[in-house]
């Protein structure tokens, strides 16, 4: 009986055993899976941050283009504007020119006796100069449009297109960025040619080199005087509409 009983108990411990192997594989299975779940999990989590950061970089990006064409565009118009404004002045001024050049030659001569009550001037000569000189800013060559400008109001200060030239001194100034001598050339315009068709356009200048100087005091002292000193004039209107945006 002895031997039975210790087979039985070998048999019963072997059985425990066993059992206890099987109890340790299924608790290994489950944690490998409740591991593998979680690092899914994580994983989802991460791709999906991944993604929505993907989307935001790719919706900063789309704005970024679409200001930038904004800018673009909006350059483009500027730029536009600029040249139609300076192509208007330029052709104004043409015009005016040649109004100015004929009161200039009439009034060297005296009504009463038709001699000439000053000695006379030589009108083509001073319209060749100043046509140089336009051409010059027209080309782009502001520097030296501004020296040939100088040295015409210099040279002809009482000529008939003195006050043009002067004008086109503060404006060759302006051109490259020298807003300090764009107003004192257009303040002499505003002073000595006060009287002339290219004052007003002067105050406006002044006003716009103020604004970049960054004297809105100015800019606003400089509007008003174009609308009390000319009015009815479109320089006049112009001051009334930069008035109003401020």
């Amino acid at each position: 009986m002895r031997p039975v009983r210790i087979a039985l108990f070998i048999a019963a411990l072997g059985a425990a055993q066993a059992q206890a192997g099987v109890f340790d594989d299924e608790e290994a299975r489950r944690q490998v899976t409740d591991l593998r779940i979680k690092t899914e999990a994580r994983f989802d989590q991460q791709a999906k941050a991944q993604l929505d950061l993907a989307s935001q970089i790719q919706r900063q990006t789309d704005e970024i283009a679409r200001l930038r064409g904004q800018i673009e565009t909006l350059n483009y118009e500027l730029e536009t504007a600029k040249k139609r404004q300076q192509d208007f002045y330029l052709d104004l001024d043409s015009r005016l020119r040649k109004i100015e050049t004929v009161d200039s030659v009439t009034a060297t001569v005296n009504p009463e006796n038709g001699q000439n009550s000053k000695p006379a001037a030589d009108p083509a000569r001073e319209t060749r100069e100043y046509e140089a000189a336009l051409n010059q800013f027209k080309a782009g060559k502001y520097k030296e449009a501004a020296a040939s400008f100088g040295t015409y109001v210099q040279t002809y200060p009482n000529a008939a297109l003195a006050p043009n030239a002067q004008y086109w001194l503060g404006n060759a100034w302006y051109a490259q960025r020298d807003c300090k001598r764009a107003i004192e050339a257009q303040s002499v315009v505003t002073t000595k040619y006060a009287d002339s068709a290219k004052a007003p356009d002067a105050w406006l200048a002044i006003a716009t080199c103020q604004q970049e100087l960054g004297n809105p005091t100015g800019v606003k002292r400089s509007l008003e005087t174009v609308i009390t000193k000319y009015p009815g004039t479109p320089a006049a209107d112009t001051a009334r509409d930069r008035l109003k945006k401020k």
